[in-house]
């Protein structure tokens, strides 16, 4: 690291100081209304400053909706449920082209897409034409109504939901389109100290109104400083490795993951390993990341970008398993 590059840092350090202050804030004023899920609001945060999307796999009754409502609520943005369904329309989700029979004339009718923070609840439960509106929306920030094409607004965030325990009736999510989501979470019960917090909050009268702590533009300055954190080229190469790893771990001393990973991730996990990690170093207030920030995301981003063989399944072998084995390997730098 060069003279510069350290007065660099030392300078952005001090901005990040500042500037990221107001995540704490959000943080402090989500605990009033989630209790527990710390990981869940982290890594909400992660990808809100990634310019990336979430999907969430948990049992209902964990917090999932409320999460990103609330967060929604302490950023001053606007917040639209969509429960997806079997007999879901694309057209439900982006909107459609009305004839409005008082004025003579056509005129459009935006869908629910149309909001900063969106929860696409359940979305295995609705057909491919429906999941693959959505996820155009989600690359492409735009939609197509007619032939006029919207530009979504930004921050742009879809936290989709799938319940792991319904298979019947349910339409899972191909690969291609599962790795168009930044973090994959799963979500497990809280503890039972939570769990009497939960209780005691629901069965009083007292309702805690959230308030509002940060503008969407905040969340944008933020993510050009984000952008231009530091990472060191030993840093991008730690994260090519991990994810060479998958691909052809006998190249790393791991023959024996060959048999359980029928195919590793895809570039999309190192774009999105380096944006995460620098977003973890942010929420840090750091300027400059780190392997353990690299490490502690590496499992949000890559659990869903690694396809795992019938003979893992018979073993037992989870992707979070193949995981960890890679990251035990792979040189730190």
């Amino acid at each position: 690291m060069n003279e510069s590059t350290s007065i660099d840092i030392k300078e952005l350090s001090e901005k990040i100081q500042n500037e990221a202050a107001f995540l704490d804030m959000i943080q402090l004023e989500l605990s009033k209304a989630v209790i527990g899920q710390k990981y869940m609001i982290e890594r909400l945060i992660v990808a809100l400053l990634s310019n990336g999307h979430v999907l969430l796999e948990g049992v209902p009754g964990l917090a999932k909706t409320l999460a990103l409502k609330s967060l929604a609520s302490t950023i001053h943005a606007k917040y639209s449920r969509i429960q997806f369904t079997p007999d879901l329309l694309p057209a439900d989700i982006t909107g459609t082209v009305i004839f409005n029979q008082k004025e003579n004339q056509f005129s459009i009718r935006k869908g629910p897409i149309f909001a900063n923070f969106i929860l696409a609840d359940e979305i295995n439960r609705a057909p491919a034409k429906v999941q693959s509106a959505l996820l155009e929306a989600m690359q492409e920030k735009q939609v197509t109504i007619g032939s006029e094409t919207y530009h979504l607004e930004e921050p742009f965030l879809v936290m989709a939901t799938q319940n792991p325990i319904e298979q019947e009736g349910t339409y899972p999510l191909p690969e291609a389109q599962l790795d168009r989501f930044m973090l994959k979470l799963v979500i497990t019960y809280p503890s039972k100290e939570e769990e009497r917090m939960i209780i005691r909050n629901n069965i009083s009268n007292t309702v805690n109104k959230l308030q509002t702590i940060a503008t969407t533009a905040q969340i944008l300055e933020a993510r050009n400083t984000v952008r231009n954190i530091y990472m060191d080229e030993k840093i991008e190469q730690y994260i090519i490795d991990i994810v060479f790893a998958t691909r052809n771990p006998a190249a790393y001393k791991l023959s024996k993951l060959g048999a359980y990973i029928q195919y590793g991730a895809s570039p999309r996990a190192s774009i999105n390993l380096a944006l995460a990690a620098k977003a973890y170093a942010y929420i840090k207030k750091r300027a400059y990341v780190i392997p353990e920030d690299v490490k502690a995301i590496a499992y949000d981003v890559m659990r869903h970008r690694i396809g795992i063989s019938y003979e893992a399944e018979a073993e037992n072998i989870s992707t979070d398993k193949i995981i960890s084995d890679i990251i035990g390997a792979v040189e730190v730098p």
